[in-house]
């Protein structure tokens, strides 16, 4: 597995809107706050062209555009990371003119959530190359930063290996106002252990990302989970996921594909974060679903733990040695970089 070099104060992050950018002023504002934040600490930012850039179909430029701001910031040696504007919808288009070989050859940290994951998981997958599942670059603009932030950050310096589960998290989303509007806490944390185990604790190899790009994903030259789990079997695979928008009916079709085909041939553990949308038109829970399709797979399944659109979320390194505990509602994700 690639680690890319973690930052040192004085390098530079580029921000790059691989799939939807921001127009509106609240954004724009909450953008700039995030510049700011990042260069008092000693970060200076670059923002590509397309950032602040949105039609209104929910993209922030062409696809082959988007793929050659990437490259520009894969080819920048004065960028050491890479962090995506927002998500989407529409990550997908930019991936048949992406230079996979150049961000090979030149391996930089790329971060960020939900549609991104159309770019983190290839890269994992397909080039051992480790990418952090964690905040898009709108959350380095509230003020003042939370913890989750605070250790986003501190991940990308190398800083963070352990984070334990939050106490609070939304329930759920909410429009910014001022555009400086940390999360909306206001629900419990409480992850639970699915077939009732009083404890987990698992190690293995990390990878994962939102359920509704990888379903997209499954079957194309982009993704290569099956390779992926057989080079790293020995270290066994702890899967996590996260769901935006998938109803019951399609939530049980896609684990049932995933696992027909055999992503969790190798998995030691199955980590669900909270779903953003859920509906079910058989009054169908999220946990039944889940346990529909993976019950009999005799492994540890956690659901509601600190992933994905209902912040605050742990910074996730695809690729990582990753130990994960759950016990009694709260629960901690130790990665190791190896």
């Amino acid at each position: 597995m690639i680690f890319p070099k973690f930052l040192k104060e004085g390098d530079k992050i580029g921000v790059t809107a691989l799939s939807n950018g921001c127009s509106k002023d609240v954004d724009i504002k909450r953008f700039d706050n995030g510049k700011k934040k990042l260069e008092s600490k000693g970060y200076p930012v670059i923002f590509t062209d397309n950032v602040f850039k949105a039609d209104d179909k929910g993209r922030s430029s062409h696809g082959k555009t988007r793929a050659k701001e990437l490259e520009l910031l894969i080819k920048d040696e004065r960028v050491k990371a890479i962090i995506s504007a927002k998500g989407g919808d529409y990550l997908c288009e930019m991936l048949e003119y992406t230079d996979f070989e150049a961000i090979k050859n030149n391996p930089k940290w790329i971060q960020g959530f939900s549609d991104n994951t159309g770019v983190l998981f290839p890269l994992t997958t397909k080039y051992d190359i480790a990418t952090i599942y964690g905040n898009n670059f709108g959350d380095f603009g509230m003020e003042p930063w939370q913890e989750c932030v605070e250790s986003s950050l501190d991940m990308l310096c190398g800083k963070k290996q352990r984070q334990d589960s939050f106490d609070y998290h939304e329930s759920e989303f909410h429009d910014h106002i001022s555009g400086l509007e940390g999360y909306f806490p206001d629900e419990k944390v409480y992850w639970k252990n699915a077939r009732g185990e009083e404890k987990i604790e698992v190690k293995g190899r990390i990878i994962g990302g939102c359920l509704d790009v990888l379903l997209n994903l499954v079957g194309t030259k982009y993704e290569d989970a099956l390779g992926f789990c057989e080079r790293y079997k020995n270290d066994g695979i702890i899967w996590y996921l996260e769901s935006f928008a998938l109803g019951s009916e399609a939530l049980m079709m896609g684990l049932w594909q995933l696992r027909i085909i055999g992503w969790f041939k190798y998995a030691k553990a199955i980590v669900f974060g909270r779903p953003m949308f859920y509906e079910s038109f058989s009054e169908t829970s999220y946990e039944e679903a889940v346990m529909t399709r993976l019950a009999d797979l005799d492994i540890p399944i956690i659901l509601d733990a600190d992933i994905g659109h209902k912040g605050p979320q742990f910074s996730i390194v695809n690729g990582a040695m990753a130990t994960i505990g759950s016990t009694g509602g709260k629960g901690y994700l130790i990665q190791e970089f190896y």
